[in-house]
């Protein structure tokens, strides 16, 4: 009985990178029913916020807004960024299992998989912010018009994309069970530093141009904007900045690793 016989020559690369719905889908479904994640997605960033509900000065005008608006959104971007980070460096898991060894045998470029990971991280970022900013809601002291409202929380939503990036570029550096140990920690003292979680008065102070230098400080500024109603140049080059050092470097260590099978 003759067999077929495929022409290797005859095979087409798959349009944009080989990019899946299905695996995205996977992707999604797998981070969804990680509870460690969901907890930051959905407790850990709204009992910060709260954390802080008894303060004094929360009335206060802050731009457009007031002082609880203010810390409000600089929560809802800490645990968004959070879960996007953690949610990238699931990446390091997978290298663990030898998961990244096996994606050099699909059309699947290192790009591409890196966006379905900064996707996934969107969709986990998203939620944590939604959650943060109904628990103002029901809280009620936050106070800013609700066109800048949603203007912070979708700004927030996408600057989730630089600690998306930074989550796999730090997944395919450390092993699996180092990633987050990292992570966790490196992004509390980046949220000091970047003032997100204590502003800084003094602008020619030198923390406050150590700040400026930090990844967090660009998204900070960003995601304040429409409350503040200050978004400085040099706030978006930072943004930018770091988010293409951290994809280029993801996609970097992403072909270093997949090379070696």
């Amino acid at each position: 009985m003759a067999t077929a016989t495929i022409d290797p020559t005859t095979r087409k690369v798959p349009p944009l990178g080989g990019f899946n719905r299905t695996i995205l889908g996977i992707e999604l479904r797998r981070i969804l029913r990680n509870r460690r994640t969901m907890f930051f997605t959905l407790v850990f960033p709204a009992a910060l916020f709260l954390s802080f509900g008894g303060s004094s000065g929360w009335d206060d005008k802050v731009g457009h807004g007031n002082v609880a608006a203010y810390v409000m959104v600089s929560m809802a971007l800490y645990g968004a960024a959070l879960t996007a980070a953690a949610a990238g460096a699931m990446v390091a898991m997978e290298r663990a299992m030898g998961w990244s060894r096996q994606l050099r045998l699909t059309p699947l470029s290192p790009v591409v998989y890196i966006v379905m990971k900064a996707i996934v991280a969107v969709v986990t970022g998203a939620v944590a912010v939604t959650v943060v900013n109904v628990v103002g809601v029901l809280q009620g002291k936050p106070d800013m018009p609700a066109g800048r409202w949603v203007a912070c929380a979708v700004l927030g939503v996408l600057c989730t994309l630089v600690f998306a990036a930074l989550g796999v570029f730090v997944g395919y550096l450390v092993p699996g069970e180092n990633a987050m140990q990292i992570l966790g920690p490196g992004l509390a003292i980046l949220s000091f530093l970047g003032t997100v979680f204590i502003p800084i008065q003094d602008h020619t102070s030198l923390l406050w141009h150590i700040a400026q230098w930090t990844p967090m400080f660009g998204v900070a500024v960003i995601t304040r904007a429409p409350l503040t109603g200050d978004l400085p140049w040099y706030a978006v080059v930072n943004a930018i900045g770091w988010l293409a050092v951290f994809v280029l470097g993801a996609a970097w260590r992403m072909s270093k690793d997949t090379a070696r099978v």
